[in-house]
């Protein structure tokens, strides 16, 4: 059991990121796609996070009495991840509303037949 309880972060990053696959794979509405692909990519940001998490160690600051140091590498990296994350879901979104616009509709299955109908499409 405390094998399992060691590796519960593993567990929820798991979870989240079939969740967020489920959920763009099977919902045909274009901001649940969006949702879904945040939720994936908040799992990525936890994988990051619990990997770069080490044990009794501190920043890396060179400091009397500390001989542990943890790498800052993840958190940099999740920044970044953050920041793409962020500029990923707005230009999504900005994506959605011209669909919207343009089709009336956010439901992928409505857009297919929109386009089947004008001869667009295959």
């Amino acid at each position: 059991m405390s094998e399992f309880l060691g590796l519960y972060p593993y567990w929820v990053v798991i979870f989240l990121m079939m969740t967020g696959f489920y959920i763009v794979i099977s919902r045909g509405n274009l901001i649940k796609k969006v949702i879904g692909l945040n939720i994936f990519q908040s799992s990525v940001f936890l994988l990051y996070i619990s990997i770069g998490k080490v044990s009794g160690a501190t920043a890396p600051i060179t400091a009397e009495g500390f001989e542990v140091y943890g790498n800052p590498l993840p958190s940099v990296l999740i920044l970044t991840a953050i920041v793409v994350g962020v500029a990923t879901t707005s230009v999504a979104l900005a994506l959605v509303v011209r669909i919207r616009e343009a089709y009336n509709t956010i439901e992928e299955d409505e857009i297919k037949d929109e386009i089947r109908t004008q001869g667009a499409g295959p």
